[in-house]
């Protein structure tokens, strides 16, 4: 139950084995790495999924995620606020609900980037057959493009683009705030191109029943879904590098997720009208195969391809990197293996780390079908939103006078509610999918009784003590004059 002093947590906010960061993002560019952490995932790739489960209600599904991404985004916007720290809902578990607690939620925030950069490989594998199919010719061969259990071997293309991710991660490349816009614009380009061409082969009758599966349909799609919302999780990392978090990361948070949500629902109900819900989940390119029945040839097609390996592989990309880095701040706490925290010093990347991770999303990606690897994921994401919505009500009863640069309205109505809409979209998932988190938790906390207990820096040091560079709290009132 040992907890992380807020005090402490904010000292070592900013401090990394090579140098300090900087806050340089504005809210516009929060806002972009926000969308470009969410786009891409859900539309592209788990569509034809969640289709079959909720039929034309797929577009009410979308809703109910997004709302449930709402509660939850409004308590990550005041924890982000208070706390401007790398590490996300791990850190506010930590300063809140103590060690043991911060370990689970470590584990669902490993769980849930690690399982959506697998499953995202996997949809990229499909659309990259459809852009050779419509310029070459040419396709990889089934055994070798479709995860096991839907009639492949071996998912090449997933490894591949995993194994590209690592190439540049190792490399130190970091993206620009003009590379992350040019590549939501993309994103947005290709999904507005689908809405266009869809809407002419449009048909109202596909909507005549609209819920054919009930609510229970609704909410277990709405629950395979949320994973396509996990974007601002990621973007409420960047609380160390923005130049005003307290009110910058709330406004990002909420403005990305109303774009996201507004996109999804619209290019969702033109699918739906542009074909009988009756006939998706044979592909994970759904929207490129829909583009071609309603133009009648493959040249659109070809183009909603090429954008949506663009949009996945920057998903790729950014949530493999936020998987590094959350099992980096884990290690620099002493919960796992210091080889996690170990930065090359002529890159000032973990590389060992980066390695580790990409070869073992990699082959989960390869090996594993694509609807477990989402409904994984989405468990393990809602059990961490949970987690930090009950984190803001144990932080406004323990320390009321902290300074607050946005507060969540309502409170603790608005927690309470976004903490019963993960529970209930949790249990609208699959007993498997439950069998499969109550073994990883077990495995996990295991794990962490014989090694992270006794070697967590908590247990070797006072809770109390200062950061272990003794410039960081220079550096971190460096950062705050830089600020003001």
């Amino acid at each position: 139950m040992r907890r992380k002093p807020v005090e402490r947590l904010v000292a070592e906010g900013g401090q990394g084995e090579g140098g300090t960061l900087r806050r340089s993002l504005s809210m516009w560019q929060l806002t972009m790495i926000s969308i470009g952490a969410t786009l891409g995932t859900g539309i592209f790739v788990v569509l034809g999924e969640a289709v079959p489960k909720a039929g034309p209600a797929v577009t009410l599904s979308f809703v109910v995620a997004g709302l449930t991404a709402l509660f939850s985004a409004l308590s990550y916007a005041e924890l982000a606020g208070t706390i401007p720290v790398a590490g996300s809902s791990y850190s506010y578990a930590y300063a809140t609900m103590g060690e043991l607690v911060a370990w689970v939620c470590g584990l669902c925030l490993v769980l849930e980037y690690g399982v959506s950069v697998a499953a995202v490989a996997v949809g990229w594998g499909e659309y990259v057959n459809e852009l050779l199919d419509g310029t070459i010719g040419v396709t990889l061969p089934g055994a070798l493009s479709a995860p096991p259990g839907d009639g492949g071997f071996f998912n090449l293309p997933a490894l591949i683009v995993l194994l590209l991710a690592m190439v540049f991660l190792l490399g130190g490349a970091r993206e620009s705030a003009r590379a992350n816009t040019i590549m939501v614009a993309v994103k947005i380009a290709a999904l507005l191109l689908f809405c266009v061409i869809g809407l002419q082969g449009f048909r109202s009758g596909n909507y005549e029943n609209f819920m054919p599966l009930g609510m229970a349909g609704v909410s277990a799609a709405g629950a395979t879904l949320f994973f396509s919302y996990i974007g601002f999780d990621a973007a409420s990392t960047a609380g160390e590098e923005a130049k005003n978090p307290q009110r910058d990361l709330p406004r990002a948070i909420m403005l990305s997720l109303v774009i996201v949500t507004g996109l999804y629902v619209l290019v969702a109900a033109v699918a739906i009208g542009a074909r009988p819900w009756q006939e998706f989940g044979d592909s994970e390119a759904a929207l490129a195969s829909i583009m071609r029945e309603v133009t009648g040839q493959g040249f659109w097609a070809v183009i909603l391809a090429a954008g949506a390996v663009i949009a996945i592989a920057s998903v790729v990309l950014t949530v493999l990197y936020g998987q590094t880095r959350v099992l980096f701040a884990m290690a620099r706490d002493g919960l796992v293996p210091k080889v996690f925290a170990r930065v090359d010093r002529r890159t000032g990347v973990p590389r060992a780390n980066t390695v580790l991770v990409s070869l073992f999303c990699g082959v989960l990606a390869a090996a594993v079908p694509l609807g477990q690897l989402a409904d994984a994921t989405s468990i393990g994401t809602l059990f961490a939103f949970a987690l930090v919505n009950v984190a803001v009500v144990v932080l406004r009863r323990n320390r009321p006078d902290m300074a607050r640069g946005f507060k969540v309205p309502l409170s603790p109505l608005v927690p309470v509610l976004g903490f019963g809409f993960c529970v209930w979209m949790m249990f609208s998932l699959q007993a498997v999918t439950w069998v499969v988190f109550g073994i990883w938790m077990a495995v996990g906390l295991v794990f962490y009784f014989s090694y992270g207990y006794r070697r967590s820096r908590l247990a070797t040091e006072p809770a109390d003590a200062p950061a272990d560079r003794p410039d960081a709290a220079a550096a971190g009132s460096e950062n705050r004059n830089e600020e003001k």
